[in-house]
């Protein structure tokens, strides 16, 4: 791995002793690279990131006192950021906030040396820091996302999108005649998404309101919402009141 032109000092917020070790491992030797702290928890974390004013940060998504995404929203400081996570769906996070990279636990030595080459490439070439990128991100909704398929990560415009639906521990997002499962929360998605443009018609199901093709009186107090897609899902009766009020 060539040497990189700056020193970067680092900092790894990490609660779990395991991934701590790792990163405390795979950055010894590094000689662009200089370790200058660890923290076990988010309000340690933001002490530490606004004291020592790390150049970068590995910083776990899922920690005690406060998330990783609520560090980034207090810091005053502006590190780079790599995420580490156990969940493959945090992958999310790093692709809308713009993160460096994201490390999913376990990872090895050579995976941690394909980060390196991702954090050397865009430090020379002194882009936004993550912190900003992901406060900006954070403040608007989403309007895209991103799905794991065997062949890579798929973009998805949330407004081709036409409906979502609860499956587990999973959503499946609906758009183009494409189904994608993300391993988030319906709820979870919903709280990113544009609530001008996106509807919780029942409990397992949310649409794009401008996806509706037709809306049909079902029974006395429900509605049958026909999508662009073919899609016919019977709303719920709050849902279908909400409609009404829409209609009007």
């Amino acid at each position: 791995m060539s040497a990189c032109p700056l020193l970067l000092r680092t900092l790894v917020v990490e609660d779990e002793p395991l991934a701590r070790q790792s990163l405390r491992e795979y950055t010894r030797g590094i000689d662009w690279i200089t370790l200058i702290g660890e923290a076990g928890d988010g309000l340690q974390a933001v002490q530490m990131i606004d004291q020592l004013k790390p150049d970068l940060v590995f910083l776990d998504v899922s920690l005690p006192e406060l998330s990783g995404m609520e560090v980034i929203e207090r810091i005053r400081h502006q590190p780079e950021i790599v995420f580490t996570t156990a969940h493959d769906q945090f992958a999310l996070l790093a692709f809308e906030t713009g993160a460096l990279d994201y490390l999913l636990k376990p990872f090895g030595r050579k995976r941690f040396e394909v980060t390196l080459d991702r954090v050397r490439r865009r430090m020379t070439h002194g882009a936004v820091a993550t912190a900003q990128r992901a406060r900006d991100a954070l403040s608007h909704p989403l309007r895209r996302i991103f799905a794991r398929t065997r062949n890579g990560i798929v973009p998805i415009d949330t407004q081709a999108i036409d409906f979502m639906s609860a499956k587990g521990d999973y959503v499946e997002v609906v758009c183009n005649s494409e189904r994608h499962l993300l391993h988030m929360g319906l709820a979870d998605l919903m709280s990113r998404l544009d609530p001008e443009s996106f509807f919780q018609i029942h409990r397992s199901h949310a649409i794009n309101l401008d996806a509706i093709d037709r809306i049909f009186p079902y029974d006395a107090r429900r509605f049958l919402v026909r999508l662009r897609c073919g899609k016919e899902i019977l709303a719920s009766r709050a849902a279908s009141e909400s409609l009404r009020n829409l209609i009007r």
